[in-house]
């Protein structure tokens, strides 16, 4: 009896993490957390060997882009990611491309290819995969000012679309003399 009780709460459970993703995965904006986990830890390199903390972004909207490479929905939905960037840097909002992985030399390959200025950091053994709980390819997680994860995405979006502008900016105190871009 006790593990038929033990059995239902895993069930149920695994359904909740499962429709949360679905819920993610299939959304056209952004999902806004139910519960809004803190930030998990993310220490990483730039390209150019520069290395970010997100701790010391505290106080600041940060935008974490997880990609690959290899992956599809990223490289599609990389353009639209450096457009939103150029309209939300003026805001004072961080941007991160993780690149999961794959190794400096790939990454500097691809962007030949696909040109970015977005500070690109690098996971080459993929060690985030677990702490950011990264269960598809793109994924991107919204950190407010006060380092919680408040909105999520997995799947391409279009990043310049104002209603997706609009959800995050949504997060930065406002500032009087910067327009919002539409």
């Amino acid at each position: 009896m006790v593990s038929r009780r033990i059995f239902a709460l895993c069930c149920g459970a695994a359904v909740g993490v499962v429709l949360t993703w679905q819920a993610l995965a299939n959304a056209k904006n952004l999902v806004e957390m139910p519960i809004k986990p803190p930030v998990p830890a993310l220490r990483l390199e730039d390209l150019n060997g520069r290395l970010h903390d997100i701790a010391r972004y505290r106080g600041k909207v940060v935008v974490v882009n997880f990609w690959a490479t290899w992956c599809a929905p990223c490289r599609r939905e990389l353009p639209s990611l450096q457009r939103a960037w150029s309209k939300l840097k003026p805001h004072g909002v961080e941007l991160f491309a993780v690149s999961m992985g794959d190794r400096k030399e790939k990454v500097t390959q691809f962007l030949k290819r696909y040109p970015a200025d977005i500070p690109i950091l690098l996971d080459e053994g993929s060690s985030l995969r677990g702490s950011w709980q990264l269960q598809g390819m793109p994924t991107t997680y919204v950190v407010t000012p006060g380092g919680l994860i408040h909105f999520g995405a997995i799947g391409e979006r279009e990043w310049d679309d104002p209603a997706i502008l609009d959800q995050i900016l949504s997060l930065v105190a406002p500032a009087e003399d910067i327009p919002r871009p539409r």
